[in-house]
């Protein structure tokens, strides 16, 4: 039998794209990190990084990376998230999430402002008061990466638990260049993507969305 508790934090883990203004603790933030810190990894090699961004800095790192969106900047990833084609059923996928996210927020299919409005959302944490910068030493392995996601995992499980919400976002990973000034990121460390901590707003017309989860992706072998 899953324990209740640990059942309705997975359950209810979804991508928030409002929160309110409300602060969240430092101790809290710093509980749920150490939560998620217990996170297998290969040979307990612990790979992650991540920097808490709030207050002045998070105002100014927001801002500056927004002027740039605003400003039509294509800064490039360092690392392939995304695939150069979409195959199926990947592609149906991502495109019904966008339809039903766009239709709730009333923004018509082609609408390129709108769209652009909606993705610079991103870069002020999606109004979250706190924002978290995930970094990875890049002499490490593909399976490290794999270690990140359990921890990131984790992190939006445990923010659950505190009534908290989270949206993770690739949108950060772009501006690498930025958050390595604003943060003294080291070069070896590689940015990977950002993630937003608060408490959702509930009268954000885009935290209405619910994704479907497919049920095909289990093969049993038996005998």
């Amino acid at each position: 039998m899953i324990d209740p508790a640990v059942a309705s934090a997975l359950a209810t883990r979804r991508s928030v794209r409002g929160f309110l203004p409300t602060p969240v603790p430092m101790d809290t933030v710093r509980q749920i990190l150490t939560l998620a810190a217990r996170a297998p990894s290969a040979t307990n090699t612990q790979p992650w990084m991540v920097h808490i961004v709030t207050g002045p800095a998070r105002a100014r790192l927001c801002a500056d990376i927004l002027a740039q969106h605003e400003a039509g900047a294509a800064p490039e990833m360092e690392y392939p998230y995304y695939p150069t084609e979409w195959v199926e059923p990947y592609l149906t996928r991502r495109r019904q999430v966008g339809w039903a996210l766009y239709g709730l927020l009333g923004i018509q299919k082609g609408d390129r402002a709108a769209t652009a409005r909606q993705h610079g959302r991103n870069y002020s944490f999606f109004g979250a008061p706190i924002g978290l910068i995930f970094t990875i030493d890049r002499r490490l392995g593909q399976g490290s990466w794999l270690d990140l996601g359990m921890f990131m995992q984790g992190i939006m499980t445990a923010a659950r638990a505190a009534t908290l919400d989270t949206c993770a976002q690739a949108a950060f990973a772009p501006f690498h260049t930025t958050i390595r000034r604003h943060l003294a990121i080291p070069d070896e460390h590689m940015v990977v993507c950002g993630m937003a901590l608060g408490v959702a707003d509930p009268d954000e017309p885009a935290n209405a969305l619910v994704t479907p989860r497919c049920e095909d992706f289990v093969t049993v072998h038996e005998g």
